[in-house]
């Protein structure tokens, strides 16, 4: 509110700059003696000295299935925007072709379990990420707001990526 008071009283400083031949408006400027330093200061002092809490934060929240679900979304499509970015980096700056390199992954020779842990690692938030992307486009259109619509189509991605992330990854 402090910032707001300032920034108009300096734009009817600049007005009364601009256009001297309004006497009156020349004579009524408001000098500021503050920063914004010393006004944040001057209000966390005020409400320390009136024992108010600071806002709380995320750790009094319970968590839910929607939230979990948006955070969740958010993180599997920056990680695969970064896997992405990084293996077509990788892979145009290296050597060789993929060939080259599958085979030296196949020479680890490591264990099945190894691998289809991997493969699922890759599989389920790309699984994930496409059926939470289909219902926000549903919302999109306008569907599904309800509170238990909400809920049912959450645990409904929720166990359709799982199998379809299991069954990938156990191609």
């Amino acid at each position: 509110m402090a910032l707001l008071g300032r920034s108009l009283s300096r734009s009817h400083q600049l007005w009364a700059i601009a256009r001297p031949s309004l006497g009156s408006c020349a004579s009524s400027r408001v000098m500021m003696a503050t920063s914004a330093q010393e006004e944040q200061q001057r209000y966390l002092e005020k409400n320390s000295s009136l024992n108010r809490p600071l806002s709380p934060h995320l750790t009094i929240y319970k968590p839910q299935l929607t939230s979990m679900l948006s955070i969740t979304h958010r993180g599997t499509g920056i990680a695969l925007t970064g896997m992405l970015y990084t293996f077509g980096l990788t892979m145009s700056v290296l050597p060789g072709d993929y060939a080259t390199y599958l085979a030296m992954v196949q020479s680890w020779s490591m264990g099945p379990s190894l691998i289809s842990l991997t493969k699922l690692a890759i599989a389920w938030p790309v699984s994930f990420h496409v059926l939470n992307g289909m219902r926000h486009l549903f919302w999109d259109m306008g569907y599904g707001f309800d509170i238990k619509k909400l809920y049912t189509s959450g645990w409904t991605v929720l166990a359709l990526s799982l199998v379809s992330g299991i069954a990938i990854a156990a191609i």
